[in-house]
């Protein structure tokens, strides 16, 4: 049998509102693992939804979800740049710091972390909520290992959407978090609907995703991670998501722009640059390359304070209550 395509047809409607008003927003190739293929980024007009266009299929985004060494063993990952920028996203004061803001809605019984990976994040949540029974879900195996090692009490593998796993675990969670998970999925919309289908009645759902809207996004281009091409295939305005939720029957409770800001949009932009530049195996250019991108780092995380506060925010958080 042939392979199957890993790309849809090009649409030329908005996924998010219907327009046909669609502007070409950036070109891309995979700059994070230097993996084959360029990908294009639409924005609509009148929504301002940006999406991955033609959007890859569900086996498109399982290949470009493995690593590196398993689909294109002779492309070099050049992560040594990045992998340190990448960091700041799961640092332990970071995540109990999110896992904070539930604080206010009393301790849950039960939590699910929806992409949950290794379950950085369940096992920070844990010092805020010690009597939470915390599961995880992931499309890899990568949560089994987190079950093993005692950061989730079940591990489910496969996606939110599937049938059989939502019917399994309906209305089973007082909590579910999604964080930084909305934008690698197919379908937001279906996401959110299994979302809150496993909630229980006025449970509480925890969303942060990166702001197309924020000016890192304009300045940087094709350089600004949260583009994160392929792996990400829809970016959402605040507004959009919070009428979707409104739609689907839920309170927001939270919008919040400034503390969900992550300090790596210039580090993270040089180190992705560098990292097309410098040749793997020159080890003096990337002792060099990487002083850059440390200072960089600093920079970030010096200007956050301040940044947080402007446009160039690059992500929010909404905190929705079910119906």
């Amino acid at each position: 049998m042939p392979p199957r395509p890993i790309h849809e047809p090009r649409r030329d409607d908005c996924p998010w509102c219907g327009s046909r008003r669609l502007r070409a927003r950036l070109r891309a190739p995979d700059l994070l693992h230097h993996r084959p293929g360029t990908f294009i980024v639409d924005e609509c007009r009148d929504c301002a939804h940006a999406f991955q266009n033609p959007r890859l299929t569900p086996e498109g985004l399982a290949l470009y979800r493995r690593g590196p060494e398993e689909e294109f063993p002779s492309v070099p990952t050049h992560r040594a740049l990045t992998d340190r920028v990448l960091a700041v996203r799961t640092r332990r004061r970071r995540l109990r710091a999110v896992a904070r803001t539930m604080l206010p809605f009393g301790e849950p019984e039960s939590w699910l972390d929806v992409g949950t990976g290794h379950a950085l994040f369940p096992e920070a949540a844990r010092k805020m909520f010690p009597y939470t029974a915390f599961d995880g879900l992931d499309p890899t195996p990568t949560v089994e290992r987190a079950r093993l090692a005692g950061r989730v009490e079940e591990a489910h593998v496969g996606h939110l959407t599937t049938p059989g796993v939502t019917a399994r675990l309906r209305a089973r969670y007082d909590v579910v978090s999604m964080l930084h998970h909305l934008e690698h999925t197919h379908d937001p919309r279906e996401e959110l609907r299994a979302a809150l289908t496993v909630l229980r009645p006025g449970g509480h759902l925890l969303l942060e995703v990166p702001d197309p809207r924020s000016a890192f996004a304009a300045l940087l281009g094709k350089w600004w991670l949260p583009h994160g091409q392929p792996r990400h295939v829809h970016l959402m305005p605040l507004p959009n998501l919070r009428t979707e939720l409104e739609g689907q029957g839920c309170t927001v409770l939270t919008a919040d722009r400034r503390a969900p800001h992550l300090p790596y949009d210039l580090s993270a932009a040089l180190s992705l640059s560098l990292a097309r530049a410098v040749p793997p195996n020159h080890p003096g250019l990337l002792r060099g390359a990487t002083a850059l991108v440390r200072t960089a780092t600093v920079l970030d995380h010096t200007l956050a304070p301040l940044l947080r506060r402007t446009r160039f925010s690059n992500a929010y958080r909404l905190i929705a209550r079910k119906g």
